[in-house]
């Protein structure tokens, strides 16, 4: 029996059903894949060109390798203590070695960087910590054996390219700060093949012209400069012939080779390193510079600590003179006698409270004393009465009729007449005097 035809709408072959597949997780794919990476390329060497070089404040440090076919994020860890940090720096092409791994949070590979080195010097790094080591072992590097710089130094040997930049920036500053340094030159190329020979030849010949009797002027020091540059521009003050040459001068010896971040082991060698050319000029010159501005400033710093010292005497002349009007006699006297005001002043005014005091008692005794004695009470209120009675009789009508007044009524109604316009002709009157009364009848008169 043959099988049915199968429809064209049957996928089942092309999606097997769930139970016969394997679904991975996100997570569970970037873990396989983080563990074949590192099971299969480990670590490893890869070289090319640093960019996106970002610090964080942790000290993690993160960045991008490329070139011109791909990138890869680097990662140098706070604790890669044996990774050169300084070599860092965009743009610049480095060898680095790590693991090369997945963050799994993102999916992205990454390698975490173990060690740096500056792509093409891999050799060069190695011989000079060879060198570095021997010679630090023989002492060459010894701190006490360092020596001191002269403070004013009047004459230096300059070991260096008569054609770079490094003379340019050591003149300038001579030139801005103590133009009266005298510096002698011994040229050298300080770059290539033949550069140590010529370098440490540069040294013994200064050496040489110090120790030659008719110079009145001997050398103070030796400054040893170059500017920046890679490890291979350097690489001449890195030769065991400079090295030696340096620790056999019975010169001090500057070096400043580079820029900050460049250690050469001339510089270990020296008495002194600089970080700079400019640097180094500008250490040479610091006491003298700083004796200059010093001597500059001395005017304007006596000015001031004589205007200080006057100031600081006249305060304390304003002081005395305080002191003495304070305890001068008179003020004393004067003193004691705005005392005495205020203590008489004090008294009278007790006084008065105290009388008042003694005032508001006593009327509170006698009205106690009054309530308790009803006679002296009725006594007193009798005398009183009799004021009155006296004052109201001074005011009374016949004081009144007694100096000679008299009071006008109407016979019929007992009204006061006080307006002569109310009396009408024939009406009978009643004026009574301070004896008697008179009865009379008002006739016309001339103001009707």
């Amino acid at each position: 029996m043959s099988k049915p035809a199968k429809s064209q709408w049957d996928f089942g072959e092309l999606f097997p059903p769930a139970a016969t597949r394997r679904v991975l997780s996100v997570g569970e794919l970037t873990a396989d894949i983080k563990r074949l990476l590192e099971k299969q390329v480990g670590a490893i060497w890869v070289g090319g060109e640093i960019t996106n070089l970002r610090a964080q404040s942790s000290g993690h440090v993160y960045f991008t390798l490329k070139d011109a076919a791909a990138q890869l994020s680097c990662v140098l860890f706070r604790g890669a203590a044996a990774a050169p940090r300084h070599l860092l720096a965009d743009g610049r092409k480095v060898l680095l070695h790590g693991d090369v791994t997945v963050y799994e949070p993102r999916g992205q590979y990454q390698l975490i960087v173990r060690e740096i080195e500056l792509q093409g010097v891999g050799a060069l790094q190695a011989a000079f910590e060879q060198l570095k080591q021997k010679l630090a072992a023989e002492g060459l590097f010894a701190p006490e054996r360092k020596r001191p710089l002269p403070p004013f130094p009047q004459r230096i040997g300059l070991v260096t390219s008569p054609t770079g930049a490094a003379i340019r920036d050591v003149l300038h500053v001579v030139q801005r700060r103590n133009p009266a340094l005298e510096i002698i030159l011994a040229p050298a190329r300080v770059q290539g093949e033949g550069a140590a020979r010529e370098i440490a030849e540069a040294i013994r010949a200064l050496n040489q012209f110090a120790a030659q009797e008719q110079h009145k002027m001997p050398l103070d020091l030796i400054l040893l400069t170059r500017g920046g540059g890679s490890l291979e521009d350097l690489w001449a003050f890195n030769e065991e012939a400079v090295a030696r040459a340096i620790f056999e001068s019975a010169l001090p010896v500057v070096s400043a080779v580079g820029h900050e971040i460049d250690f050469t082991i001339a510089d270990f060698v020296a008495d002194l390193r600089a970080a700079t050319p400019s640097a180094a000029a500008e250490i040479l010159t610091e006491n003298v510079f700083a004796s200059r501005a010093w001597l500059d400033e001395m005017p304007l710093r006596l000015r001031q600590l004589a205007r200080r010292r006057l100031d600081r005497e006249q305060n304390h002349c304003a002081a005395l003179a305080a002191r003495l009007a304070r305890r001068h006699p008179r003020r004393r006297l004067n003193e004691a006698w705005q005392r005495l005001d205020d203590l008489q002043a004090n008294l009278l005014r007790g006084l008065k409270t105290a009388a008042h005091a003694r005032r508001l008692k006593w009327h509170s005794l006698a009205e106690r004393f009054a309530r308790a004695r009803p006679a002296l009470a009725l006594k007193s209120r009798r005398e009183t009465l009799r004021q009155l009675a006296r004052r109201l009789n001074a005011l009374g009508p016949e004081q009144v009729l007694a100096r000679g007044y008299s009071i006008t009524r109407d016979a019929a109604t007992g009204a006061v007449v006080r307006d002569a316009a109310q009396v009408r002709s024939g009406q009978r009157l009643r004026t009574r005097l301070k004896r008697g009364e008179v009865i009379s009848v008002a006739e016309a008169w001339p103001c009707e």
